[in-house]
């Protein structure tokens, strides 16, 4: 009952709610993020063949993307379902969809580690591998790909320790994943000579350790909603919601996945392998940039799904609010940040003297306009914290598959291999404002209308 309490986001300040869930997922996100950024730190480290290695691992991310998005799919599908049958006062149910969602994690699992192992060397040569980064590319995802299973209960299933309010223990999920990756890295890539293979053995163990932490407190006594094995029948109304909610996740990753391999390709066909080492670099920075604004956006979703369970439209108005201008306002600042150093954040991953020579221009023209993502973030966190599923996938696949795909292929043709990072900026302006004012002219609107009626005929 004290957590109960303790939780209800319904009472107290709604930007402080959002705040303090936000502060831990942040750090969570962060070292979640690390897993993969400290392989490539490593890696482009490994003497001789660090360009050639860090370019394979790039050639891996299409597949890593497609992994988080069957986590995404059933974790952040089924998270704010819980988080608004909770806000109804209905814990039955909320542990019913999110005994549903562990089910088809581990189902979506078993089946992408038997289609990966089987199809993964010629996907990644569809995805732009060379004779030369195409061996270092399959001994990385081979391992990867046995940990799948890993990686779907820490990540998918986190999502529903953050949606309850235990945004600290959500933290913890990863925190222990991640001093343990940092730790084995260097162990199994340098004093076992393991190179590549090292680095995932090294992900793989960390994951399964964040695996079991969160099973752990899911199956414990200190959490609202338990996991319970009466919950794991699959029922098939929360399947088809949990499904149509979670694609918006699943697209963002699977979109995600689609630009890595039309980007790879063109990197290939107009700069070789130099070019996938760079994008490589710059997707890694990428990601470390977007966790502030994306934390903030995700940290309202438990909060805003809550209170529109409970029918408190005037906090959910309250906390889209907030919720825009502080992630504006945090990205504004980081995008300056990057233009302003960008050898140094590049020298993080590299020390290779055509890496940071290319990578510099490179990455100012990807970067352009990056704050514009703020919109996105916020629109598409708010369509999927309230449970509209339509809107966040379009969005999805609107700035990814309509606008950065089509323009990565067709820009270089006039102006080169800037035409491929040129395409990002790009859809950052449409995408961000294109998503924003539509979820404003939308559920801004309905919730003022809802508003206004709950004034006029008060309970």
């Amino acid at each position: 009952m004290k957590m109960e309490i303790q939780n209800d986001f319904s009472i107290g300040k709604v930007s402080r709610h959002i705040i303090n869930i936000a502060g831990p997922m942040i750090v969570a996100q962060l070292i979640n993020v690390l897993y993969n950024v400290i392989d490539r730190i490593y890696i482009g480290r490994i003497p001789h063949v660090a360009t050639l290695a860090i370019g394979g691992l790039g050639l891996c991310l299409p597949l890593i993307s497609i992994i988080i998005a069957f986590a995404n799919l059933f974790g952040m599908g089924g998270a704010p379902l819980c988080s608004i049958a909770r806000g109804e006062g209905n814990n039955k149910k909320a542990e019913e969809i999110m005994g549903n969602s562990f089910i088809m994690l581990i189902l979506s699992g078993i089946l992408i580690i038997i289609v990966g192992l089987i199809f993964k060397r010629d996907l990644l040569w569809l995805f732009g591998a060379s004779s030369q980064t195409i061996d270092y590319a399959d001994d990385y995802m081979t391992i990867y790909i046995l940990g799948t299973l890993f990686v779907m209960i820490g990540l998918g299933m986190n999502s529903f320790i953050n949606s309850q309010g235990f945004a600290k223990t959500g933290m913890m999920t990863v925190l222990i994943g991640a001093i343990a990756n940092i730790i084995l890295d260097p162990v199994f890539i340098f004093a076992f000579s393991m190179g590549v293979k090292g680095a995932a053995l090294a992900t793989v163990i960390s994951q399964g350790l964040s695996a079991v932490w969160t099973l752990y407190f899911l199956f414990g006594d200190k959490t609202i909603l338990k996991l319970k094995w009466t919950c794991f029948r699959l029922k098939i109304n929360y399947v088809m919601k949990i499904i149509s909610l979670g694609m918006a996740g699943f697209m963002m990753a699977i979109t995600n996945s689609i630009v890595s391999i039309v980007c790879n390709s063109m990197l290939q066909l107009y700069g070789g392998d130099i070019y996938i080492a760079v994008m490589t670099v710059i997707n890694s920075i990428r990601e470390m940039a977007s966790l502030p604004g994306q934390g903030i956006a995700n940290a309202c979703q438990p909060v805003l799904g809550f209170n529109y369970g409970a029918k408190k439209y005037d906090r959910v108005l309250e906390g889209i609010k907030f919720t825009k201008i502080t992630t504006v306002s945090l990205m504004v600042v980081i995008w300056l940040c990057i233009t302003v150093f960008p050898q140094q954040l590049i020298g993080i991953f590299s020390n290779n003297k055509d890496i940071l020579r290319l990578g510099n221009d490179a990455l100012h023209i990807y970067f352009f306009g990056f704050f514009m993502m703020a919109f996105q973030m916020t629109g598409q966190s708010i369509a999927m914290g309230l449970g509209k599923s339509k809107q966040a996938v379009f969005f999805s696949i609107f700035r990814k598959v309509i606008i950065v795909a089509p323009l990565t292929i067709i820009l270089p043709r006039y102006v080169g291999i800037h035409g491929v990072f040129m395409a990002e900026a790009i859809s950052n302006f449409i995408g961000g404002s294109a998503c924003y004012i539509t979820m404003w002219l939308t559920i801004g609107k309905s919730l003022k209308r809802q508003i206004n009626q709950q004034k006029t005929n008060p309970a």
